[in-house]
């Protein structure tokens, strides 16, 4: 049975795809853990050790533990960045790669900037503080207006994350490399799925990413803003689905 390796986002763990593990796990074997500092997962207070390259080390590590030679990858947001790792790195582990809610940039000096701002707020208010930010941004003005559920769920697993996992997570996303000289150099199937009200990784920007990757295909989820997995579950398991079989 074809591994699938999800990775989570920031500031988020494994939870982030309760829908889609149960009901594609019935054909794919689905691995989804919390990377470091994330859920359970162990949370060093250093944030140096925080990056896309040591969160692919460990997810490696994972595959070898699991005896996983070879793995479909999907990852969102900063999963995208550390799936971006591993086709740079250990491109004959992948088999195929799903990149959701993402972007091929590093950051941008105003950006780092506000990486640091957030990380000092949140050392001083906690994790319902980053929850508060970043919300409104987060999801799409549908699903903030009409979906208070999910809004609720979004604000407890942001809530519960530990503080030391949010700003060394913060690091490795202020420190990423620039992904976008990787993209025509990709030779495994991608499958791009983009929300269309994304304030992060804007829909526009993915799929110009997408156009870049030889033979990418691109799927953009109506209503989505920037976690498709939470806000339209069946359209984004549709899209997997469809996207794997052929494989």
């Amino acid at each position: 049975m074809t591994a699938a390796l999800f990775i989570h986002g920031f500031p988020f763990d494994h939870r982030l795809w309760r829908h889609q593990v149960p009901v594609l796990s019935r054909r794919w074997r689905c691995i989804a853990p919390d990377l470091r500092g994330a859920g359970t997962a162990a949370a060093p207070q250093d944030p140096a050790v925080y990056s896309v390259a040591s969160y692919a080390d460990d997810l490696m590590g994972l595959l070898d533990r699991e005896q996983v030679d070879r793995a479909v990858v999907c990852g969102l947001s900063l999963g995208g960045y550390i799936v971006f790792e591993l086709l740079r790195r250990f491109p004959s582990r992948i088999r195929a790669a799903v990149l959701c809610n993402t972007k091929a940039t590093a950051d941008t000096p105003e950006a780092q900037r506000g990486r640091d701002e957030l990380a000092a707020r949140a050392r001083i208010g906690g994790a319902p503080i980053v929850a508060e930010e970043l919300i409104p941004k987060l999801l799409a003005r549908v699903t903030s207006e009409r979906r208070p559920e999910v809004v609720r769920e979004v604000r407890e697993m942001i809530s519960r994350q530990p503080i030391d996992g949010i700003v060394g997570a913060l690091h490795a996303l202020r420190e990423r490399p620039d992904s976008t000289a990787l993209l025509p150099r990709i030779r495994v199937p991608v499958l791009v799925i983009a929300g269309d009200d994304d304030q992060i990784a804007p829909a526009s920007g993915m799929q110009q990413m997408a156009q870049a990757i030889p033979g990418a295909e691109f799927v953009r989820v109506r209503d989505a803003g920037h976690l498709a997995p939470l806000e339209h579950p069946d359209a984004f398991s549709h899209a997997f689905t469809r996207f794997l079989t052929p494989l």
